[in-house]
């Protein structure tokens, strides 16, 4: 088998893990220089699947729970409404901060962020709400959540939440 011909088969393989190569030059399977050309236990195609990594990624793996959440006959959203509910909530904050109520607006977009980690950890899937993997996105989620909801709670004027050492931080860092 020449390295072009190699390639052209590649080419035309489906993709999936009964095709995966062993990552030789031109792309050969690994059992493909058997002298009677018979698939043994690989099955018929006579390509034998490989636990190694591909040279060359082709494709990019699913983050776990990246599936839809909903059936694929539904529609496109409500397919992807963990992600909608939390861009909606975000949307709602905003449309309050924009109408003069900075506290209360900020406060809506921080508990939308905690609500998306709270979807992320119960939902098996989640659609486009998962970036990352599982433990990556409640972190992120929680973290930016609880850390905007706090800043919220601490906006000066008159702060609905007062930390003293986080004032005394202040205290002897800016002023």
């Amino acid at each position: 088998m020449t390295a072009e011909s190699g390639r052209a088969e590649q080419a035309l393989a489906p993709a999936g893990p009964a095709f995966r190569h062993s990552g030789r030059p031109g792309g050969e399977p690994r059992d493909a220089g058997r002298p009677d050309g018979s698939p043994g236990a690989s099955g018929e195609s006579g390509r034998r699947l490989s636990r190694r990594f591909p040279v060359i990624t082709r494709d990019t793996a699913r983050p776990e729970g990246g599936g839809r959440a909903a059936p694929g006959y539904a529609p496109a959203l409500l397919r992807q409404w963990p992600l909608l509910a939390v861009l909606g909530g975000v949307a709602v904050g905003l449309l309050v901060v924009a109408l003069d109520a900075f506290r209360a607006g900020t406060a809506v977009i921080g508990l939308s962020l905690l609500a998306g980690a709270v979807l992320r950890w119960v939902l098996p899937e989640v659609g486009m709400l998962a970036v990352r993997s599982r433990f990556t996105d409640i972190a992120t989620y929680g973290v930016l959540g609880f850390v905007i909801l706090m800043l919220a709670l601490m906006a000066q004027p008159d702060p609905w939440l007062e930390v003293p050492f986080l004032d005394d931080i202040v205290h002897f860092t800016v002023r």
